[in-house]
């Protein structure tokens, strides 16, 4: 029987770390991650969630120092002060703070949840969510839910399109300007729908997929066209805006594209970045990046506060619940485990019993039975107490003693020591066991 593990957490995100280290811990992607994870020693469970504003993992190990051991390696290229390790009761309650929106750049925001339900599905893909992660992952968004349902923390929240779209409008005048989203994703797609609310006189989607960017472009009012990432060195000189907002893993933007341009502001809030920064070298080009978005969404904060005060309450709340249960089942592997380890030993040795019984005379069925009774009377009697101190164990934290009654009452572990006993004892050494408890009774 296998212990129900704990989890361990590693992230990197807008608070602690730059643009480049987010991207740096990001690898190769969210599959790449979770099954670079489960190969490593120790590990049953992973999740990762990689977004523009984070690049996290999850790993569920028996040990916990397998679990510190397996993230040790996570964002390598990432200086310490940017990486914060969580423990078991941490990651649960980060994972609940994340998907509620108090963790994101723009407090409250609502695209983290597709963002998390997007990350859950990629690491069951690759084999990482099991029994504990699904039920901190299921927790978490099952929390974010009731942040957006039973508070208004995203009431008026903008999004990190909307960010640079205000962020935009605060250096230069939108009025009768052109603006271009690059991507056709939801972060592009909102950018749109917030340029279409401002006094924009056209709108410009480009994307890798004409007809992705032209389902964008039929989304707002505002005069609007799509045109392939090809065309953008042709269309960002005549541009006031552009906002990127891709997938790519390369550069989309390059310095080239703003020669000939007049005053253009640049705002990337794609992960990894869309536009090269050196294009700000050109005069009259303005780039900025996620980082600079965070003085645009401190005043969203602060109109949040209550708001994220109650939210805060609603994950105290799950959060007891989910580790009363985490408790509850730990202690229960561990009783399980302990009762069919005890079990195959009185099966075991009622056998012996019965048979040396059976040749002193027989054994009538009452008589049988009344053997039986006593030794499930045993059983009972003798885990009664350990069942009481696994309890107290588990609602203590005390999973050293937990670990260690796995251990000894797996059924596996206890045929293992019950070979060896048989092996000495046929041996005939010193140490030899005794064919069975009745012999111990007899001696």
């Amino acid at each position: 029987m296998r212990e129900t593990g704990a989890i361990a957490g590693a992230s990197v995100a807008h608070g602690d770390a730059t643009v480049d280290e987010i991207e740096a811990a990001g690898g190769d992607g969210v599959r790449a991650t979770v099954s670079d994870l489960l190969a490593r020693e120790g590990v049953e469970e992973a999740f990762a969630v990689q977004t523009c504003n984070r690049s996290e993992a999850y790993v569920v190990t028996d040990r916990t120092v397998d679990g510190a051991t397996a993230l040790s390696t996570f964002a390598p290229e990432v200086r310490g002060g940017a990486v914060r390790r969580l423990d078991h009761e941490e990651s649960l309650e980060h994972l609940m703070r994340v998907a509620s929106g108090l963790e994101s750049l723009v407090l409250g925001e609502d695209q983290i949840i597709g963002q998390l339900r997007e990350a859950y599905e990629e690491s069951k893909s690759a084999g990482g969510i099991g029994p504990v992660l699904k039920d901190a992952v299921t927790k978490a968004l099952h929390v974010g839910e009731r942040a957006r349902t039973e508070t208004e923390i995203n009431e008026g929240v903008v999004s990190l399109g909307s960010a640079a779209v205000r962020l935009a409008a605060s250096e230069i005048d939108l009025t009768d300007g052109s603006a271009v989203v690059v991507g056709a994703g939801e972060m592009g797609t909102l950018a749109a729908r917030t340029l279409d609310d401002t006094a924009v006189s056209e709108i410009t989607v480009a994307n890798r997929t004409v007809p992705n960017a032209e389902f964008v472009a039929e989304e707002v009012d505002t005069p609007a066209e799509a045109v392939s990432l090809a065309d953008l060195p042709a269309i960002i000189p005549d541009a006031d805006l552009v906002v990127t907002a891709t997938g790519s893993p390369d550069l989309i933007v390059h310095p080239s594209y703003v020669d000939g341009a007049g005053r253009l502001v640049c705002i990337d809030i794609a992960q990894p970045r869309d536009v090269d920064p050196a294009a700000g070298a050109r005069e009259g080009v303005t780039v900025y990046d996620i980082d600079d978005l965070e003085d645009v969404t401190r005043r969203t904060r602060e109109s949040r506060a209550q708001e994220a005060r109650d939210v805060e309450a609603i994950i105290d709340d799950e959060l007891d619940r989910i580790l009363e249960a985490y408790k509850r089942k730990r202690a229960d592997d561990a009783i399980s485990s302990m009762y069919a380890g005890a079990d195959q030993v009185k099966a075991r040795e009622l056998d012996r019993a019965m048979s040396k019984l059976e040749a002193q005379g027989g054994l009538t069925d009452e008589q049988r039975e009344t053997v039986e009774d006593l030794a499930d009377a045993l059983v009972g009697q003798l885990l009664a107490a350990p069942t009481r101190s696994l309890r107290d164990a588990a609602g203590e934290d005390d999973w050293e003693t937990i670990r260690t009654a796995l251990r000894l009452f797996d059924p596996d572990f206890t045929s293992q020591v019950e070979e060896t006993d048989m092996t000495d004892a046929a041996a005939g050494g010193p140490d030899a066991a005794p064919d069975s408890v009745a012999e111990e009774l007899d001696d």
